[in-house]
């Protein structure tokens, strides 16, 4: 119960924060249609293929003893497994939504300018025709935070009680010889996302 507890506590916050993050620069990549956002999206794809473990390096060199982050004593924490998972995960929220959104507009835009709406009321109204597709990057985030298991563990550590999570523990049974309960917290694990996936499917349903 405390692995599954400090797991949807990672993956809960990490995946929300990505998505409160790459969720609006997401849209203003894909709306404004700029040589600068250009220049960034290229950028986003790259930071998307970011392996996790040199994420979790850097995360590791930054809140280190030697780090300029020392002093909020991350190192061995949830909080600090979070930023790292944050980091991971929010280009690939970006890098989601924003091709949508730059697909949807040139649909709407005439209408748009035609009744003369605002940037703002353009944006509300970007935001409420891709309800859907949020909810679909959501589970992407979601999906992504459950599973990672480099960035976590080298940030982490993997300390029993505290920062064990269910893919380090996994590993961790899995080198001990003990696959019983390897394969348990495996198949928990998937009945974790079986759920979270079935409550997307149903709020879609309601979009």
């Amino acid at each position: 119960m405390g692995i599954l507890l400090v797991t949807m506590r990672m993956s809960v916050f990490s995946s929300v924060i990505s998505l409160l993050i790459g969720l609006p620069l997401g849209i203003l990549y894909g709306y404004k249609d700029i040589k600068v956002n250009k220049f960034l999206i290229i950028i986003n794809r790259t930071l998307m293929g970011m392996p996790p473990v040199v994420c979790g390096l850097l995360c590791y060199l930054l809140f280190s003893g030697v780090g300029p982050l020392r002093h909020l004593k991350l190192l061995f924490t949830v909080e600090g497994m979070i930023v790292a998972q944050v980091l991971l995960i929010t280009p690939i929220v970006i890098g989601t939504i924003e091709p949508f959104i730059k697909k949807l507009y040139p649909e709407m835009k005439e209408t748009l300018e035609g009744i003369k709406v605002s940037e703002f009321k353009k944006l509300l109204l970007i935001v409420n025709e891709s309800k859907y597709e949020i909810v679909s990057v959501y589970l992407i985030a979601f999906s992504r935070s459950i599973a990672e298991v480099g960035a976590v563990s080298m940030v982490g550590g993997a300390i029993l009680f505290k920062t064990n999570v269910m893919t380090t523990a996994i590993m961790n049974y899995t080198n001990m010889g003990d696959f019983n309960m390897a394969m348990a917290l495996g198949i928990v694990l998937l009945l974790i996302s079986l759920i979270v996936n079935i409550i997307a499917s149903i709020m879609q349903l309601g979009i």
